[in-house]
């Protein structure tokens, strides 16, 4: 269900949403204007994921996201949308090594990333970790079953839970961290009847990637959703082609430029005065 941009949504929307079983809509976002953007669409949550190494900085693995940029984005995303859940994902070794710095740095997406939940991939055995979190005043999203952050032992990005044993797993890890505080969860690259089993399981809301439509919310990478990857997971269904508008808008520029048609009476600067941007450009 879409919502009004300009009504706050919080994480006891959320549990009222899941317990009502109303859908709520997650994105990846991290810039404040896209922001923006996605809030006025609808949009109940906005994901600041370590998927930024990737679209935004050009490198090739998640696992490059360096946690000082992450926190700024994270920061930008929550001033273009105030009103949505912002959730920060903590990048690879800023929670592993350590449970004390894991803490801390979660506590730096609060304080100075604006973030309202913290975003970790894990198991059970980091049960103490997410208990910890809580215990501090960090509301956490716990990530079971596909873990991207894993993707060097698992020679790149896999599914979970296809084996029952893997999907035993699965279940007791959802399990084990939401004993432990989690105050959402996230299962990605499972089953539909894997996701289905750890919703019926949870009482705290479930958000899925690539996990069937059983869950609370749905995510999935803003770049997939509007067709600007150039390899997206089989799951993501773009609803739009926005790189190829990209690409003629950057033509259609070109074109002007090198015809010398650029502005015109709407958009020329004229003397007397100082005028404000028509559209925002700069």
């Amino acid at each position: 269900m879409s919502r009004d941009a300009a009504t706050p949504v919080t994480l006891r929307t959320l549990r009222r949403m899941a317990a009502a079983g109303e859908p709520f809509a997650c994105l990846t976002c991290y810039d404040a204007t896209t922001a923006r953007w996605l809030a006025r669409g609808g949009v109940h949550v906005l994901l600041v994921g370590d998927t930024a190494a990737e679209v935004v900085l050009g490198f090739d693995r998640t696992i490059d996201m360096p946690l000082e940029v992450l926190i700024a984005l994270t920061a930008g995303v929550k001033r273009g949308a105030p009103s949505c859940v912002v959730m920060g994902d903590m990048p690879f070794m800023s929670y592993q090594a350590d449970e004390a710095e894991g803490v801390r740095n979660a506590g730096r997406f609060l304080t100075q990333g604006l973030a309202d939940v913290v975003k970790i991939e894990a198991d059970a055995s980091m049960a103490g970790l997410v208990e910890r979190m809580t215990r501090a005043g960090i509301p956490v999203c716990a990530h079971v079953g596909s873990r991207p952050q894993r993707a060097a032992l698992t020679s790149g990005y896999v599914s979970a839970g296809r084996t029952p044993q893997d999907a035993a797993r699965v279940e007791e890890d959802a399990r084990a961290l939401e004993e432990a505080g989690a105050a959402m969860l996230l299962v990605e690259a499972v089953p539909p009847e894997v996701a289905s089993r750890v919703v019926a399981g949870a009482k705290v809301p479930v958000i899925g990637i690539g996990a069937g439509p059983s869950c609370h919310g749905q995510v999935l990478v803003l770049q997939d959703l509007v067709g600007m990857s150039e390899s997206p997971p089989a799951f993501a269904e773009p609803v739009a082609r926005l790189g190829p508008e990209y690409e003629r808008a950057a033509s259609r520029w070109v074109e002007q430029v090198a015809q010398r048609r650029v502005g015109g009476v709407r958009f020329t600067m004229r003397g007397g005065g100082v005028e404000s941007r028509p559209s925002g450009e700069g």
